[in-house]
């Protein structure tokens, strides 16, 4: 991550402050152009602000420091980023009451950003097999968008959420911060995301992301098979420098993010395996790119080239099976199975775990029967 500076003017009296640009975002999630897309397995909803500050400044409390140059941020999420230890001066948490002086590094976690978009609350179903005053699990199915973007105002998990949350008479919210996201999973993907409900929870699970101390644990089935029963992926993420609707490995390390994808063979099929993925980063498309780049695209993953036979026979009867396959399962494998943290207000390890879903157990099925015929046939 590279590193920003923005130096503060400096002004004449304490406790006083002139006008300054915003303080510098150096990490903020960014959305598709279509909005169609989420952001990937896991990816955190977080700012990350770096500021040093101006050999001019006079002693300031931290609260009012930030919250004049953090002109996007209400005093309510400052407040909850400080409380949390999300606010490190000179690599230090610190409080409110803490006198900014000249030549401070101050680094701010926030989470999820202020969108300027009218959020509808909607009567939407939920499978939520947890929630209390802090937080709630939510089991999203594949093809449920998780937050309104261009071509997707409605019918979101957001919009749900907020029904959920404040009712049907709820207004209609110009934030979506209310509806306490703190990670995504893509539109055709399913399993567990957790929402906070209240603002300490909401910045102290967006600190855990930030961190990679959050488990999570997917189960994906892909084409090929392994040599060995597990192993570990690293590989710089970014946008595709020809498609941008693509992520793209930079194996050079040159750009992208760093992101490391673990994974353990659960079943072997011959053509297609069965796979568990445990993330230690949460890039955009993270499980989907770096098993694509291995040479293993999800199963029936039309973006990174998995919608088409790539391991098999040529036989026409196979090549029906593979079909019908991909009707069970109209996108592409990826299940989010599991979910660890500490709970922000408990400060206990909670751990929750979700079966796959039916078109999963399906296809799993059907590959089953397949197998266990080829092997009947050979002896």
């Amino acid at each position: 991550m590279s590193e920003l500076n923005h130096h503060t003017e400096p002004h004449p009296t304490n406790e006083e402050l002139l006008p300054a640009p915003e303080v510098e975002v150096i990490d903020e999630v960014e959305a598709d152009d279509e909005g169609v897309e989420e952001e990937g397995e896991g990816a955190g909803l977080y700012e990350h602000f770096n500021v040093t500050v101006d050999k001019g400044q006079t002693l300031l409390r931290l609260d009012k420091f930030l919250k004049a140059r953090m002109e996007r941020s209400s005093r309510n999420r400052i407040q909850a980023a400080i409380d949390s230890g999300n606010v490190l001066v000179n690599s230090k948490a610190s409080k409110s009451s803490y006198k900014v002086k000249p030549m401070d590094y101050i680094q701010v976690v926030m989470p999820y950003p202020r969108r300027d978009v009218s959020l509808i609350p909607q009567d939407i179903p939920l499978d939520i097999p947890y929630e209390d005053d802090d937080l709630l699990l939510v089991n999203k199915p594949a093809g449920m968008v998780v937050h309104p973007g261009v071509g997707n105002h409605y019918g979101t998990l957001v919009n749900a959420l907020l029904y959920h949350l404040q009712g049907p008479d709820a207004a209609p919210e110009s934030s979506e911060e209310r509806a306490g996201l703190v990670h995504r999973i893509d539109k055709d993907t399913s399993g567990l995301l957790v929402i906070a409900k209240n603002e300490q929870a909401h910045a102290r699970l967006a600190k855990q992301f930030f961190d990679h101390t959050i488990y999570r644990r997917y189960v994906a089935l892909v084409w090929g098979n392994f040599e060995e029963d597990e192993g570990t992926i690293i590989g710089n993420i970014g946008r595709s420098p020809r498609e941008r609707q693509k992520m793209y490995v930079f194996e050079d390390g040159s750009d992208g993010k760093h992101a490391v994808t673990h994974w353990r063979v659960l079943r072997r099929y011959g053509y297609v395996t069965l796979v568990e993925c445990r993330l230690e980063t949460g890039r955009t498309h993270q499980i989907r790119v770096h098993m694509s780049w291995q040479g293993h695209p999800l199963f029936n993953d039309a973006r990174y080239g998995g919608d088409r036979i790539l391991k098999g026979t040529t036989f026409s009867k196979y090549k029906q099976f593979i079909e019908n396959c991909f009707e069970l399962i109209p996108r592409q494998a990826l299940h989010a199975k599991a979910l660890g943290f500490t709970h922000p207000t408990t400060g206990k390890e909670v751990l929750f775990d979700s079966e796959l879903p039916e078109d999963f157990k399906a296809v799993l099925a059907k590959w089953d029967t397949y197998t266990s015929a080829v092997d009947t046939a050979e002896v």
